[in-house]
Order: structure tokens, then sequence, then C-alpha cells
């Protein structure tokens, strides 16, 4: 079975007629208007949760909300993709846009008064065929192209169903086969060509807050980087890594990492939980300790790969919600420099498999193609705590 979990938390999270003078013939302009007051709307989720969609109908207007029932402003958060709300709270809404004052403020009130730990969104990939579908083109989007993301990456990321070469819809780098198991398959095509593929939920889901997991069986291969993390959705206006990154799962040849900024190989397998935010000019990537490892530990078996993070708080676990193996604190010494970026608004998921890349390098003779980063999704998300938090 295909999972993402996420648990409940906190969120998730008249125009006056102008009159002319006679003497001049100058016209005395109309008042300005207010913008549209923004509408919002509801889709559920699951456990009573709901997926919470905001809209304006003035032509260019930005809207600006808040979660704790304060009055938004021109810098409270923007507006950019659908979130859950699985906690009681008051989402309030402004409009804004040129020419046009401030509309007057939305409020809504929601109360599904969910307990902890229930089970609030997921994604199964779930496949009543007998033949492979593509993900939810209402749940997933696709970065995209040759190099698209950084890191000196040799893959190029293919959306579904591409057919711009090297992509191939023949053989799709992102299915869910007929047992419901999502594959993002790293291919070699031909000489130094690779194609993969880098899921996303940007624009269409997004959360605040919560346990999320996902059950995961990944390639070890040499040049293989798997990875399950989150950005905020306000990278659109702030960029990375000011927008904040949550690095639920990565992972490279554990059996015999390359050398990597000086450091020796470990020699074990291991995963990566990491957080990154500042900026472009002081990048913080948290204090150390962010891996694990464990006698027998092998990532091409299938593990859970899971993070919970409530305000100022983020925490990573492998297999075992109980047995977390590093936190990271808002309050910890490298973030006071630096914002703490993960309390500033919802984030939206990634699944991708990189090929090459700096933290990796390159595939050699040894890489065993296709990779095949297998995700038994319960893109599971959690509530953390019951009723209004």
């Amino acid at each position: 079975m295909v999972a993402v979990l996420v648990l409940a938390s906190a969120l998730v999270c008249g125009c006056g007629g102008g009159s002319n003078n006679s003497a001049g013939g100058n016209t005395t302009p109309p008042p300005a208007q207010n913008a549209a007051t923004p509408t919002v709307s509801t889709a559920a989720a699951q456990g009573g949760a709901v997926v919470v969609s905001l809209a304006d109908s003035t032509s260019g207007a930005t809207i600006y909300y808040t979660l704790d029932g304060s009055t938004p402003t021109n810098t409270s958060m923007q507006y950019f993709a659908p979130f859950l709300v699985s906690s009681n709270l008051t989402v309030k809404a402004i409009a804004a846009a040129s020419g046009y004052l401030n509309s007057s403020v939305l409020s809504k009130d929601f109360a599904p008064n969910i307990a902890s730990g229930t089970l609030v969104w997921s994604d199964e990939f779930s496949n009543g065929g007998t033949t492979n579908l593509l993900p939810d083109a209402k749940t997933w989007t696709y970065d995209t192209g040759f190099r698209c993301c950084g890191n000196n990456e040799l893959e190029t990321y293919c959306a579904a169903g591409s057919s711009t070469a090297p992509c191939d819809p023949t053989n799709p780098n992102a299915y869910a086969d007929a047992t419901g198991i999502l594959h993002i398959a790293g291919r070699h095509t031909s000489g130094t060509t690779y194609t993969s593929a880098r899921l996303k939920t940007q624009g269409l889901f997004s959360f605040m807050y919560g346990r999320v997991e996902a059950r995961m069986k990944l390639p070890e291969s040499q040049g293989m980087w798997p990875a399950f993390w989150l950005l905020g959705n306000n990278i659109k206006t702030v960029s990375w890594p000011a927008c904040g990154e949550l690095d639920v799962m990565e992972h490279i040849d554990g059996n015999n990492p390359p050398l990597y900024a000086g450091g020796q190989p470990l020699g074990y397998d291991w995963i990566a939980g990491s957080v990154h935010g500042g900026s472009s000019s002081k990048e913080e990537n948290g204090h150390s300790g962010g891996s694990y490892t464990a006698s027998g530990f092998s990532a091409a078996d299938w593990h859970v790969y899971g993070m919970i993070w409530s305000k100022g708080k983020v925490q990573y676990y492998v297999d075992d919600p109980s047995n977390v193996y590093v936190t990271y604190n808002s309050t910890d010494s490298e973030w006071s420099p630096v914002a703490w970026p993960f309390d500033q608004g919802p984030q939206f998921m990634i699944l991708n498999l990189a090929i090459g890349g700096d933290w990796p390098g390159n595939p050699d003779a040894t890489t065993v193609f296709p990779g095949d980063m297998q995700v038994d999704l319960r893109k599971d998300l959690y509530q953390l705590i019951g009723g209004d938090g």
C-alpha cells in the first residue's frame, strides 16, 4: 500500500460619480474601490479534516491570510495553494490589488474537533486495474527538464506522459502499479542521458504541522539519490532557503558513501533527516546529528520514514514515531542569526529520485538501472493534537 501519512495538528496548516469643473473642465477622479472579499471553499479530507481553498474575483489580486484569528495585513502569509485544516482555528483573509483598496476581511471558523493521532489525509496511489496508472494529477505535478533543480545532477526530470525527448511516455518515470505501489524510475537511456521524476504537490496541496510519513523501498546503487521532503509555499516570494526545507528522508549509496565535503565515508547504511533555512548568503543547515542507522538496517528493504512537525520543533524517525533520532528546535543556537522558517506557513511535499550530483557523485559501472524508488505511499498525515490544540 502506498502512503504518505499526515496526522492532524494545529493546522495542518462603489465608484462615486465625478463632477466636471465648468471653469477648467477638470474631472475629479472617482474614489478607489475595494478589492472583492476573498471566498473560501472546502473539500473533505479524512477523519473530519478539510482542504481549504481561497479565491478572489479581482483581477491580479493577492490574498493574504492568517490562521490564528488575527486580522491579516499585506505582510501576512500569501495564499499560494490549498491547505489542510485539521484542528480548531479561524481562517481570516483579505485581497489586495493594484488600483484598489484592500478588501474587507473574510473570516471562517473551523471546529473539526479531531482527536490526536487521527489520519487526516493520505494518498494510497490506489490502482483498481491490472495496468500501471499515472499519479493523480489533482494531487501531483512535476518539476521538469535537464538539471532543472541544481546540485549538478545528471537526470532529465520528466512529467507524467511526457513525449519530449529523452522522456518516453511508454516507459514513464512515475507510475502506480496494480498493487498500489508508486514507482519513481531512474532510467539510463543512452550515453550520459538519464531520466527520472520529481513529483510535488506545489499549488495543489499543502499543510502546516502534523506527523507525516511514507513507507519506502530505496535504490542503493552508486549515484542514486532518492528523497522525500518539503518546501514552503512562499518559495515563490522569498526563494530558497528562506522558504524553509524539511528533508524527511535522503539517502545515497549506503554501503559505501562517497567522500563529501572532506568527510570520510561512513561505510554503513544510513538515512539523513535535515532542515535548511536562512538566505543565499547565510544558509543554515541545522545542527549535526541528523542521520539514522541501526544494526542490520538496509534502505533496500521497506521502512517508514517520518517527520513530527509542531510549532518551533521538527523531529525525524524511521519506522517508529516514538523513537525520534534527531530533533531541531527554533531555540537552537544556530538559528540566532537567521529566522526559523518552519512556523511561517504551509509547505508542499516532494518525492524524487535524482541521479548523480554533488552529494552522491556520478553513476558508475556498478550502478543498477532502472533505479526504482518504491513508495507504499500511505502518504499519510496525522493529527498531532486534539480539538483546539
